[in-house]
């Protein structure tokens, strides 16, 4: 079977359920600075420079910058940098399915070995943008590392030399500054990159006129990003793939239908990032908190109430809960009726009940496996920083008690009883099998539901303001709900509990 390559795509030789790049693609200039091979990236910032291109809107390709010395850049070159992506799910309770051979990317450098091919573009008059994903890890200032190296050991360094040396090629222009727009998940990374760079420059650039370049000339943006891009699949599904495209790709990469790319820019911004006109889920906004509190609330929280539940009704995944009588109802009624309204930022509300049904198609996407167990994973601080600021302010917003959530806590209450320890992990159990408890509190717990009945133990765990940086016992009828609830698992089981709280509250907003 063939390879993908631009030959291949050139004979327009795949299958026709394949959407392949007009050849005049591969011509366009050199536009974007990318740090990051991953499929993030690929799935989603190049997914959609490719579709812009397509339309004539944007008109650039990116230039890729592998940082590191794990994994492989051989198969881009042997592919001539194209991959496919072929997107899945459910959009507006439809099956989706398409595949796309992308052409946004011309180059892929090795940081390593190539870092002179680096700085020379980053002297090139046709470069605009810098793009990255380097993990939460790469957001980190070193002061020790040195601009001038090649190549210098941080992605912060990194992108400080390449703005130093364009600054250097263009004695200063004031227009040849660039829009950086990092992806990385960090609450307000442009921000925290802008400030690493200031207070590295300040460390190794004595030019002044470089520092006063680098604030005025330059935008670093805020961003957030939400597409599930699984990557390539195991070996059995990329062979039935690769029979339905007729060739074989090693960089396939899955992705879900739903995409969102908030950034925080002006309207130059907006006009520098032209691909945002390509596709409804690119928003650039002076103010992006409104994207950021319905992901975090409604989506992470969503995830972060009903996966104790879930594994203690013994359904394994998002997708299962999904055909499951109760919990389906239970996380329509959790997302609409009790989280939404909670939401501690004014949200428009059709907008957010929109937001609500996209989450309700993306838990229904049968090529995502996404396991319950997983998103226990810290679970204390998942609830404490996606759920918490909501509860709050839906009882002082109310004056009533979220019964949805207040199940959602019970559930992690149970789930966080500990009934043996192996090595440094605590086991808990539910349908006779064991399952780890990761949590960094999984001993407070596990020494808990030993001494105490679950009767007091909310009252115990509800007032600790360690864990919880407030009092929740001071919320009227929160721990006496949880209590209920917790007391009602114990006794009935889940699936009881679970459908006596759905069947009284029947009807959710749409």
């Amino acid at each position: 079977m063939p390879t993908l390559s631009e030959a291949f795509v050139r004979a327009r030789a795949a299958a026709p359920t394949v959407v392949l790049p007009a050849p005049a693609l591969f011509d366009l200039p050199e536009k974007v600075l990318q740090f990051g091979t991953g499929v993030l990236l690929r799935g989603l910032s190049d997914f959609l420079i490719d579709q812009a291109n397509r339309q004539g809107i944007f008109n650039g390709r990116v230039v890729v910058v592998k940082s590191t010395a794990s994994g492989d850049a051989a198969a881009f070159a042997r592919q001539d940098n194209l991959y496919t992506v072929c997107v899945r799910g459910v959009e507006n309770e439809q099956l989706v399915s398409q595949n796309v051979v992308c052409a946004s990317i011309s180059r892929v450098l090795a940081a390593r070995s190539e870092w002179a091919q680096v700085l020379a573009f980053a002297t090139s008059p046709d470069l605009q943008i810098v793009l990255s994903n380097t993990t939460e890890v790469g957001l980190v200032l070193d002061l020790a590392d040195d601009v001038r190296a090649a190549p210098p050991r941080s992605f912060p360094g990194k992108l400080l030399a390449v703005l130093l040396a364009r600054y250097e090629a263009f004695a200063g222009a004031a227009d040849k500054g660039l829009v950086i727009v990092p992806t990385e998940l960090v609450p307000g990374n442009g921000t925290k990159l802008r400030n690493i760079l200031r207070e590295l420059a300040g460390q190794q650039v004595p030019d002044s006129g470089f520092l006063a370049w680098l604030d005025k000339a330059n935008t670093v943006c805020n961003s957030l990003v939400d597409r599930i891009v699984p990557g390539r699949p195991d070996a059995a599904v990329c062979a039935t793939l690769s029979q339905e495209l007729g060739y074989t790709d090693e960089l396939l990469t899955m992705a879900e239908v739903y995409l969102l790319w908030a950034i925080e820019g002006d309207e130059r911004v907006k006009k520098i990032l032209s691909f945002q006109q390509a596709d409804a889920g690119v928003v650039v906004q002076p103010d992006i908190t409104q994207h950021r509190e319905l992901k975090l609330r409604l989506l992470n929280g969503t995830h972060s109430l009903a996966c104790g539940l879930a594994v203690l009704a013994g359904v394994p995944t998002v997708r299962e809960a999904m055909k499951d009588e109760n919990l389906l109802a239970y996380i329509h009624q959790l997302l609409l009726a009790d989280l939404l309204p909670g939401i501690p930022y004014p949200i428009d509300e059709k907008v957010g009940q929109r937001f609500g049904m996209q989450v309700l198609d993306r838990f229904r996407n049968p090529a995502v496996e996404h396991r319950w167990l997983a998103i226990t994973l810290n679970y204390s601080a998942k609830l404490r920083v996606r759920v918490l600021p909501d509860l709050l302010h839906y009882c002082g917003r109310f004056g009533a008690v979220p019964q949805h959530v207040a199940l959602g806590f019970a559930a992690y209450l149970l789930f966080m009883r500990g009934t043996r320890q192996e090595g440094s992990t605590w086991l808990g159990e539910a349908h006779g099998q064991e399952y780890p408890i990761q949590d960094e509190q999984a001993g407070y717990f596990a020494d808990l539901w030993q001494h105490q009945p679950a009767a007091s133990l909310a009252q115990i765990v509800l007032s600790n303001v360690a864990l919880w940086g407030t009092d929740l016992t001071a919320l009227p009828g929160f721990t006496e709900a949880v209590t209920r609830y917790l007391t009602q698992l114990a006794a009935e089981g889940t699936t009881a509990t679970l459908a006596t709280l759905v069947a009284k509250n029947q009807r959710v907003p749409v």
